[in-house]
């Protein structure tokens, strides 16, 4: 009985992240909150599917593989991101984004699920290409300005947070069960990531 639930859960979580992805695309806005430019920015972060899941698969893989790989990726995918939206502004807003996010979701899913054994290096330099390629397209069609840049704070500290909490959170979970229910996660979203792919290639 248990594992029906499991497998129903697990069909809901996929059918809930490929609804959530499909909102209309805002990389050049940000929604306000009415508590200022830094709560926007996270706001804008947290409620980005799109961003958000890629960003925790990071951090899931390199808790997997250790302190130094979470530590490494929470402070490489911040730095990048922010880089990528400074980036970004000198550019106007980007097209194709769904299939480079879907493409992202099927990257690290995979990753996840497999439970990678990638070295301090290439996890680095996943986590710089990931928040290159996510931070330009959240700056794209964006203004330079002060409250743009206390936006981008905001944003890139909900990005630093969430990697340090989601890759400690897996680092201490020692128990079998839980790394297989880390992968697991993983798996839903690949799933939702194929889901992403086909849907963005049919509207293509």
């Amino acid at each position: 009985m248990s594992g029906a639930r499991l497998s129903k859960a697990g069909t809901w979580a996929i059918v809930c992240i490929v609804l959530a992805c499909y909102s209309e695309p805002a990389e050049a806005h940000l929604n306000s909150t009415g508590m200022g430019p830094a709560c926007d920015g996270l706001l804008h972060f947290l409620t980005s599917p799109e961003d958000l899941v890629p960003a925790l698969a990071l951090a899931l893989l390199a808790g997997l593989r250790g302190i130094e790989f979470g530590r490494r990726a929470s402070l490489t995918l911040p730095a990048a991101w922010l880089l990528g939206s400074l980036i970004g502004m000198t550019a106007a807003v980007s097209a194709g984004s769904a299939l480079l996010s879907s493409l992202w979701f099927l990257l690290m899913g995979a990753l996840v699920i497999t439970d990678a054994r990638l070295s301090l290096r290439m996890v680095t330099a996943l986590a710089a290409l990931l928040g290159l390629t996510h931070g330009y397209l959240n700056g794209a069609g964006m203004s330079l300005s002060g409250i743009v840049l206390i936006a981008l704070a905001g944003l890139v500290s909900g990005v630093f947070v969430l990697t340090v909490l989601a890759s400690a959170l897996v680092t201490r979970a020692q128990a079998q069960w839980a790394r297989v229910a880390v992968r697991v996660a993983g798996s839903w979203i690949a799933a939702s990531g194929l889901l992403m792919l086909g849907w963005s290639l049919r509207k293509g």
